[in-house]
């Protein structure tokens, strides 16, 4: 499938996803996730609990591992995890490697739309030194009806800003947050270079609708348009 530029001309707001193309913490959570699952008893593989949940939101990732199981987890199952991805981010939590400068390089309108909650989404930012890049923009899936693959975040994130959606680009790299880009009419650069990206991952985000992919966030400038805005 042939690759797709974004209309340079007419960014007016660039969407970017937290986890995985901001900050490299997918493979922290994962882990962290099948550790507190396995001290409630349930055993999963990390690679297929990765493959299974990257992108989606906790409330969505409890009520499939309820229907995998066959009965309810505990009622504080998201406050635990978050009590662990604390800990862990705050040991191991490191930005994306060249997303700082890729920020600062990218003079159009810049939000965050993350699964996560606000809670989490401002502390991962902060730990990263990332949060002023956004200027308070952070929406969550927490807010709206439905989380990815869902468009519904999006689309709040782009009405409360004032902006079309086909001027929006979307930095993704997760398959639901493809889909859910691609559902709210958006251009969609999947990002395939974080620690949990491997083989194969860039033609999932391809297949679901990406439209074009890279690996690397010095690239994102030049995808955008702004490659000359370095100084």
């Amino acid at each position: 499938m042939s690759e797709r530029k974004p209309p340079t001309n007419s960014i007016a707001l660039v969407i970017f996803d937290v986890d995985g193309v901001l900050v490299d913490s997918e493979v922290i959570s994962n882990r962290v996730m099948v550790r507190e699952l396995g001290a409630m008893g349930h055993v999963f593989d990390e690679s297929e609990t990765a493959r299974a949940f990257t992108g989606l939101s906790v409330p969505d990732i409890k009520a499939r591992i309820e229907a995998q199981i066959g009965r309810p987890l505990p009622d504080d199952f998201a406050e635990r995890l978050w009590r662990a991805d604390r800990d862990a981010f705050a040991a191991e939590l490191k930005p994306v490697a060249g997303v700082a400068e890729a920020l600062r390089r990218i003079p159009i309108a810049k939000c965050v739309a993350s699964s996560g909650s606000l809670e989490k989404i401002r502390n991962s930012l902060s730990l990263t030194g990332l949060l002023e890049a956004f200027d308070g923009c952070l929406f969550s899936a927490h807010g709206v009806p439905r989380g990815k693959p869902a468009p519904d975040l999006f689309l709040f994130a782009a009405r409360h800003l004032g902006v079309e959606a086909a001027a929006c680009v979307v930095v993704e790299d997760s398959v639901p947050g493809v889909l859910g880009a691609k559902a709210a009419a958006m251009h969609v650069l999947g990002f395939a270079g974080a620690s949990h990206a491997g083989p194969g991952y860039a033609e999932d985000l391809r297949a679901a609708g990406a439209d074009q992919v890279f690996a690397d966030m010095e690239e994102l400038p030049a995808l955008l348009g702004c490659a000359t805005a370095s100084g």
